[in-house]
């Protein structure tokens, strides 16, 4: 039966029978040792403990001889490998290509003499097999195109925009020949502002009157905008699309809130091209899409606009939207396989894009507008682009002539002398032998 005892009843033991040394003795068990601040440690208990710890300094030396001499046995002998050189062998990279079952319809703008028009030049924009400018998938037939915006009315500008159209904003003719002989815009969007009852009220036929000017004033395609009055635009458009017959406009725009029918019928009669326009919900733009076919509308009649946040107010819904639905059109959903239209002078909404400073005292320097309001501008179209964007609607001429220049690079075009780049080659490598 085992019993606990203390190291000061084995002291009372050991001095009781006037032991000093123990030889030959082990103790097993736990040993705890309690020592109070002014106990005396007894001679006796101090040379039972030394004995202890010599027992046990002499095993692990032994413990420890015994595993070097095992450790020197066992080790095995090191062999220095012959050192290999690392050789380079010539390869290719080849792009794993994307499998796409769809094809984005492909709309032609403006119409020649032999077609019945009197442009000099035309537009086609879409007929995408593949993601925008993945050309290494497959070439992108035509690349994107820039419509430079005029108004029927001198409007208050960013004063970064004024000052290129302060001599012609009285004439809207004018101003769009601007676009086209200075800036060398592909095409020209008339706003028919005047029209909104809240501003001038013009009259249909007025508006009219102004389409021809702008038709005669340019001979590159043109798109057709309204006062985006829900209530006056169907009669503007349709004024509009009568006296701009045969000459394939865009007709900008139907949309859900307002008489589509009208202003499709009107485009199909005269031979234009029909805007469909929705606010950033994929299921409306698949749903007035539908409701364009029931009306008879062509499939190569039909270019999408759904809506361009710009950057700072929701730049992110739109570039997802507009992927999503390029993504979904290259899966083979028909509904949504057509051109993109993004309304890029969106970015001068931002007031960062035109105000002079931050209204906030403590904020940092936004710098200079001049710059700042065009960069908006540009990076707004440079990421619808990216996201599938076709046909980009601007306002700032050094913002479009930016806009272009990029994507007539990513697209495989020489521009201002610039080679164009092959994507698939950005990243090469060079043997330094």
């Amino acid at each position: 039966m085992r019993k606990k005892i203390t190291l000061g009843d084995l002291a009372s033991i050991l001095e009781n029978y006037d032991i000093v040394e123990l030889e030959d003795v082990k103790i097993k068990g736990d040993v705890e040792i309690e020592l109070s601040q002014s106990g005396a440690i007894p001679p006796s208990l101090i040379q039972v403990l030394q004995t202890m710890l010599n027992v046990v300094d002499k095993q692990i030396e032994s413990t420890l001889s015994t595993r070097e001499s095992l450790i020197q046995v066992l080790q095995p002998v090191q062999y220095v490998e012959e050192q290999k050189v690392a050789v380079f062998e010539d390869t290719k990279f080849e792009v794993a290509k994307a499998a796409w079952t769809g094809k984005i319809e492909e709309v032609t703008l403006g119409a020649t003499t032999s077609d019945g028009g009197t442009r000099e030049s035309t537009v086609t924009i879409g007929g995408e097999k593949s993601l925008p400018f993945y050309n290494f998938d497959s070439q992108m037939p035509h690349p994107p195109v820039i419509s430079v915006d005029c108004f029927d009315m001198p409007i208050p500008l960013a004063k970064a925009v004024r000052g290129f159209y302060d001599d012609v904003m009285e004439d809207p003719g004018e101003w769009a020949k601007k676009n086209v002989r200075e800036f060398g815009a592909d095409m020209v969007t008339i706003h028919l502002i005047s029209t909104d009852p809240m501003i001038k009220d013009t009259s249909a036929r007025d508006a009219a009157k102004t389409v021809e000017d702008v038709l005669q004033a340019v001979k590159v395609p043109i798109v057709i905008g309204g006062s985006g009055n829900p209530d006056k635009d169907p009669a503007v458009l349709e004024a509009a699309a009568e006296a701009a017959a045969g000459e394939r406009c865009l007709i900008a725009s139907a949309n859900l809130n307002m008489d589509y029918e009208r202003i499709a019928k009107a485009a199909q009669d005269n031979g234009h091209v029909i805007l469909s326009w929705t606010q950033l919900d994929i299921n409306a733009q698949k749903t007035l899409n539908r409701y364009l076919f029931k009306l008879g509308v062509p499939r190569e009649d039909i270019v999408i606009d759904p809506t361009t946040a710009a950057l700072g107010y929701g730049l992110d819904y739109a570039f997802t939207n507009i992927e999503r639905m390029k993504i979904a059109a290259l899966k083979g959903d028909t509904d949504l396989a057509f051109p993109i239209s993004c309304g890029v002078t969106n970015a001068w909404g931002a007031r960062e894009s035109w105000m002079k400073d931050s209204p906030l005292a403590e904020d940092s320097d936004w710098g200079p507008a001049a710059y700042r309001g065009p960069l908006y501008e540009i990076i707004t179209g440079l990421t619808l682009g990216i996201a599938g964007g076709d046909l980009f609607m601007m306002m700032h001429p050094e913002a479009a002539a930016a806009i272009k220049r990029v994507t007539q690079m990513l697209f495989g075009a020489d521009t201002d002398g610039a080679k164009g780049e092959n994507v698939g080659e950005w990243v090469t490598w060079e043997d330094n032998k």
